[in-house]
């Protein structure tokens, strides 16, 4: 499900570090970082195959790499043209807003 925006400044400090990686693209500390996003929950706008690409955000004290991620779409991905944040795993997701 598609739940609205979410402001940059309020995502967790993980997320904004993330997002931080995303625009000076890396290093990342997951090697699966950066790895194409397929759309399959169809819950973010539909666009052709290899334009999101999605990212950890850390999860203190997990494990593995926990259930939050930003998936950003564009095709720079430095210059992302859309972020979307979801803490649960895919299950939802926020647009972010500068």
């Amino acid at each position: 499900m598609l739940q609205g925006t979410v402001s940059e400044a309020l995502l967790p400090p993980e997320g904004r570090a993330t997002m931080r990686l995303i625009r000076l693209g890396g290093p990342f500390p997951n090697y699966q970082d950066g790895a194409i996003f397929a759309n399959r929950e169809r819950i973010l706008p539909s666009q052709p195959r290899g334009f999101y690409r999605e990212y950890t955000v850390r999860t203190q004290g997990s494990r593995d790499r926990g259930a939050r991620r930003i998936v950003c779409g564009g095709a720079q991905p430095k210059s992302p043209e859309a972020c979307f944040y979801t803490s649960d795993h895919y299950a939802s997701f926020s647009r972010i807003r500068p």
